[in-house]
């Protein structure tokens, strides 16, 4: 039963012959059989095509043809990037459905060369930003820890398969939070990587300067071994960075020896947080504390001025793109997504061209921090994931903290420390200097070594389901 699985178990369960490609993949169909219906995951599947690359993932194994970590294990892609069996809609009726015909983006066609199976496109927020819009015409991602609330945005389906037992690693994209919120409402891991780390050409743009593609997961381990893989250059995209890629897995040895962690609890940068946050963060940061890690309190500098710069940056990029179509075919946007992202239409150019001076001034503050530090830590969100009934894209803002990591590119990663007295999942933020992702998931990966949070099930989940596969 894939729900019960890592990739790391599967993999290694795969070559020792004990399951097959063919049969975690029909296991995650089974899955979404019983169900995305109640989930809203799924914007389209590729069952068919999933289950002949599996068994071609078998075949290669037994033929002794091994593609490496993700060779034979099923995985989902949010519907904003590309795939060659799509469609790819940004959950939109606005997008141009040639688009979504260029075949597979660079990040899709990595993980097929390395031989994983591709369930199908999970859903999202339309383009990629606000909250669900239940009057639009696609399903409504929900949270299988109470499907009355919202999966986190806007890599939503992407998170709420993988918490359910769906899938065993997916792709998301990350603009101000977009792969770490899902992961800290679902109970997931998440990461962040730095900007140009990982090619971004192929996803649908919402932010030009901020977007990034990242790895989901269960575990920080799981998302270090799909960062090897998607990681790298592309010349498609002229953000990307030419530098090496590091086996992020041999990286996590389990210890903090040596390690200086910076904490930041953003008290009184939220008006609201749950009663159950800070003993969480407290347990939290005593097994970081075991693991070898020494704890200093910080202050991020500029907090506020740089999530400002992500909330102007990408409404300002954001409409830049959509211009043109929000002029022509206003009513085939959700009502929701045309409103905010038409208010872009009123930030002056000087407030773009501000916002990104200040974004330099940022990254220079945060340079100096971890010059002092090796990683970061702060809440995820100062709250759990909100009713669907009582979402509104301006209340849920200031009780999000991952914006600043997109203003200045630094890698982030969201992994799970708690649940709330509701039982919903909270979470944890590690950040890192600019490609230290296996610093960051080290920490991660030597926290989760000492709790199981990232493992625990939510009620909806396809091991509780009579008649999962």
């Amino acid at each position: 039963m894939t729900g019960d699985r890592t990739i790391a178990a599967a993999a290694a369960a795969l070559r020792a012959g004990s399951v097959t490609s063919v049969a975690l993949t029909e296991a995650s169909i089974a899955a979404a059989d019983q169900l995305d219906e109640r989930l809203g995951t799924y914007l389209a599947r590729s069952d068919e095509a999933a289950l002949a690359a599996a068994a071609r993932a078998d075949a290669e194994l037994a033929a002794g043809l091994d593609r490496g970590p993700l060779h034979g294990i099923p995985l989902a892609i949010k519907d904003t990037i590309a795939t060659a069996d799509g469609p790819t809609t940004a959950q939109s009726a606005i997008l141009d459905p040639a688009w979504g015909e260029q075949g597979d983006a660079p990040v899709v066609a990595r993980l097929r060369a390395g031989g994983a199976p591709i369930l199908g496109k999970t859903t999202t927020m339309e383009f990629a930003i606000g909250v669900p819009d239940p009057s639009a015409p696609f399903p409504v991602p929900r949270n299988p820890w109470d499907v009355e609330r919202w999966a986190g945005g806007s890599s939503s389906g992407t998170g709420s398969g993988l918490a359910s037992g769906l899938f065993l690693g997916g792709l998301g994209t990350d603009t101000a939070g977009s792969v770490r919120l899902p992961a800290a409402f679902c109970g997931i891991s998440g990461l962040k990587p730095t900007f140009g780390r990982v090619p971004k050409n192929g996803c649908v743009p919402l932010g030009f300067s901020y977007d990034t593609v990242g790895p989901m997961a269960r575990s920080a381990r799981d998302c270090a071994t799909l960062l090897g893989v998607i990681a790298g250059p592309d010349p498609g995209d002229a953000c990307s960075v030419d530098l090496a890629v590091p086996d992020y897995v041999a990286a996590l040895s389990g210890s903090l020896d040596g390690v200086r962690i910076g904490v930041d609890r953003l008290a009184g940068v939220s008006p609201v947080s749950d009663p159950a946050l800070s003993a969480c963060l407290d347990a939290a940061l005593e097994a970081l504390a075991d693991a070898g890690a020494s704890l200093t309190d910080v202050q991020i500098p500029l907090y506020s001025e740089l999530v400002t710069t992500t909330m102007v940056g990408e409404l300002a990029e954001a409409f830049a793109y959509h211009r043109g179509d929000l002029q022509t075919r206003w009513e085939e946007y959700g009502a929701g997504t045309r409103m905010v992202i038409a208010s872009g239409a009123l930030l002056p150019a000087a407030d773009y061209v501000q916002a990104q001076r200040v974004r330099r001034v940022g990254q220079k503050a945060i340079a100096a921090l971890f010059e002092t530090v090796d990683l970061v830590i702060t809440p995820t969100a100062s709250v759990a994931a909100g009713r669907l009934d009582q979402l509104a894209f301006g209340d849920i803002i200031d009780a999000i903290h991952t914006p600043l990591w997109n203003a200045v590119g630094n890698p982030a990663l969201s992994v799970p420390i708690g649940l709330t007295a509701d039982g919903l999942p909270l979470a944890m933020q590690i950040a890192g200097a600019p490609f230290d992702e296996a610093g960051v998931l080290r920490a991660g990966d030597a926290y989760q070594l000492r709790t199981d949070w990232h493992v625990r099930r939510p009620p909806l989940h396809a091991s509780n389901v009579a008649g999962a596969a």
